[in-house]
């Protein structure tokens, strides 16, 4: 935990370190050809993982997990089964089918992931009747079992996860959570039986640590929001495994319909900056639910990335109306440090590199407006030195709720970087990429 006055200082001794880098350092040239990129699955069918904040590779660098589904352009229903492979990455990318799910999206997949520890155990959502669950498979004993919810994101130690309630979030987020299965009713407020579930990865014991109902009274100087329809997402535990941020989105009406009709009639209900359809605050709290603190009420908040235990850097505005960009936010606190907006102009999905000490990020960018090409890249905090690692041309097919967003993910050596494209004939694939050279060279 550093004072303010270090974290003011550490912004001055970055703004200098910048005068004092030569232009040509700053931005790399962008060739699509400087790094090889290796696919690690083929057609017919598709493959991808999903989400980049979750471990796709096992400790020990050999083993891959994935996602594997028919090729079709609409969103999954229930009778829409995933096979989930685990690929060994040094005996020519072998497939192995480990397991079924039918509750999934495209953005998140079914929450497919390697528990953290020793690398023996996988993890993913699946259904059981008219309820999700979550499945733990071992890939040293082939031995599966079964947890009673399903999870959102694993502590750092793989002690415990937590959880939402995913058909209250495909209700009011469609795309993230799963395809209905149940008749109750979405359409309460905040009710104070739902919300996030802590749940023990060994036991499956789970109990409610923070309600929507909580959540909703809490005071707001912009404005109560105590009378919306309010759900969770997005949530991160810290590496201490001590806190987590998520964020709190809610609307005046139920649903995505009821909320265009609402903005035909009310065009001022949020100020430039605002997602149309719903308000964002990102929270933060201790995971045993205590200590709630509203880390932004901007707006704006999106992809985000824990700094060690006490800063998150997220792409968003801030409360105090600084512009769209990538910042870190000290945690229960004002402060706020903005990062290299020119090298990091626009949006993406960030992650911190394994073993860099937090000096380099990996993101990605949406398809451009003039050719459709994500951008895959590496960025150097120190020396503000940004690496292209390729563009890949997504087909225009590939929108909303089934965009194929690069989502890149590093292993936990920090030398290979592993994303989704659909840049070769269309079909959802994963790639790698070697990244040793641009770490050291």
């Amino acid at each position: 935990m550093f004072t303010r006055r270090q974290f003011l200082k550490s912004s001055v001794a970055a703004g200098l370190a910048v005068g004092m880098q030569p232009r040509l350092n700053l931005l790399a040239a962008a060739r699509d050809d400087a790094f090889a990129i290796t696919p690690i699955t083929k057609g017919p069918k598709q493959h991808w993982m999903g989400y980049y904040d979750k471990w796709q590779v096992d400790p020990t660098g050999r083993y891959a997990v994935g996602n594997e589904v028919e090729l079709f352009f609409r969103s999954p229903t229930v009778e829409d089964v995933l096979n989930i492979g685990l690929i060994d990455l040094e005996n020519g990318n072998a497939w192995k089918q480990i397991g079924t799910s039918p509750t999934w999206g495209w953005q998140q997949g079914c929450m497919l992931q390697w528990i953290p520890g020793p690398g023996q155990e996988v993890i993913w959502n699946d259904r059981e009747g008219e309820s999700f669950v979550s499945r733990i498979y071992n890939v040293k004993t082939g031995k599966v079992r079964t947890l009673p919810r399903a999870i959102y994101t694993l502590s750092p130690d793989g002690s415990f996860a937590l959880c939402v309630d995913m058909d209250r979030l495909q209700f009011y987020r469609p795309g993230y959570g799963y395809p209905l299965i149940t008749d109750r009713d979405l359409r309460a407020k905040a009710p104070a039986d739902q919300g996030i579930h802590r749940m023990d990865l060994k036991t499956g014991e789970s109990r409610l640590i923070l309600s929507l109902a909580e959540i909703a009274g809490m005071h707001r100087p912009l404005g109560s929001v105590a009378d919306y329809h309010h759900w969770f997402n997005h949530l991160l535990i810290n590496p201490g495994g001590t806190r987590f941020i998520f964020l709190n989105r809610s609307r005046p009406v139920a649903s995505m319909a009821e909320m265009d009709a609402f903005l035909r009639e009310h065009p001022t209900w949020q100020r430039p900056g605002f997602t149309p359809h719903h308000l964002t605050r990102a929270m933060t709290a201790g995971v045993d639910g205590k200590d709630v603190y509203v880390l932004n009420d901007s707006g704006t908040f999106s992809h985000f990335i824990w700094k060690g235990d006490d800063v998150v850097t997220a792409w968003a505005t801030t409360d105090d109306g600084g512009k769209a960009a990538f910042y870190e936010f000290r945690d229960r606190s004002r402060q706020h440090l903005m990062l290299d907006n020119e090298a990091m102009p626009e949006n993406g999905h960030n992650t911190y590199v394994p073993r860099t000490n937090y000096e380099w990020i990996l993101n990605d960018t949406a398809p451009a407006a003039d050719d459709r090409k994500q951008t895959l890249y590496l960025y150097h905090v120190p020396t503000r030195r940004k690496v292209v690692l390729g563009r890949f041309f997504e087909p225009e097919r590939f929108q909303g709720e089934l965009r194929c967003d690069l989502h890149p993910r590093c292993d936990q050596q920090g030398s290979r970087v592993f994303f989704d494209s659909t840049h070769e004939g269309g079909l959802r694939q994963m790639y790698c990429v070697d990244i040793r050279a641009a770490l050291h060279g």
